[in-house]
């Protein structure tokens, strides 16, 4: 995600003030007071909330907002996380940072770059969650907007891109509160900053797919047996006379 640095970066006075839970976590409160809004790291978590669990993200569920997941065919894992509603969609994904920095400035001087040699035009803005990129990529359909925000928390960074109407900054419908409900749960392993954080199925999906995985064996099973039988009733008999029906 980051390209490499000869050093460390250090973080200019003009930068994006640092999230709640990044700062908190700096200053090393033993009892850190829940911030205003997530993505919330684990530790300052609202209790009460019927969240599924993608291992090192929870996302609050939502009646109107449909969960949409890429896997990774070599090993199943979850590559990306999707929530859809309407017209309207957020991308979300989870990543390493360091302790006591936030990588969201980084990120987002190099994916601007990115855009551009892609045809998409960004601009920053202050937004809910600090300096955001707002953008306009073409599709077959016509222009759709976009718009990118990056949350640091200790040790971690979530990075969202909504699409659809919800790109719009003001935009606080369900997309904007499933992440502003959503639980970042770090590792104790140490990764290099910007590294994926792993996701995973949640247990009901993962028992859906087993059953599934298992109905179509099955079915493929019993077409196998079915083409073998009619097979055998087609093969003339050993002494090459048809049998008479």
């Amino acid at each position: 995600m980051f390209r490499k640095r000869g050093g460390p970066r250090h973080v200019r006075a003009d930068d994006t003030p640092r999230s709640a839970a990044l700062a908190q976590s700096m200053a090393g409160e033993p009892e850190p007071a829940v911030p205003e809004r997530g993505p919330y790291d684990v530790r300052h978590a609202p209790a009460g909330v019927d969240r599924v669990d993608f291992g090192s993200l929870q996302i609050p569920r939502a009646d109107d907002v449909e969960v949409r997941l890429e896997a990774n065919p070599q090993d199943g894992t979850v590559a990306a996380i999707v929530l859809v509603r309407g017209d309207s969609a957020l991308q979300v994904g989870v990543f390493a940072a360091p302790r006591t920095e936030g990588i969201w400035d980084e990120a987002r001087e190099e994916t601007a770059p990115r855009m551009a040699a892609d045809g998409i035009v960004t601009r920053e803005i202050d937004g809910r969650y600090g300096v955001e990129l707002l953008g306009v990529v073409k599709t077959p359909d016509g222009p759709v907007n976009v718009r990118l925000i990056g949350v640091d928390g200790p040790r971690w960074l979530v990075r969202g891109t909504f699409q659809g109407p919800a790109a719009d900054p003001g935009h606080t419908g369900p997309l904007a509160r499933c992440l502003e409900g959503m639980v970042v749960v770090r590792d104790q392993e140490a990764r290099p900053p910007g590294e994926p954080l792993p996701l995973t199925l949640p247990k009901e999906l993962a028992e859906q797919a087993q059953i599934q995985a298992a109905a179509m064996a099955e079915e493929e099973q019993r077409r196998q047996e079915q083409q073998q039988r009619h097979a055998r009733d087609a093969a003339p008999p050993a002494n090459g006379r048809r049998r008479r029906h």
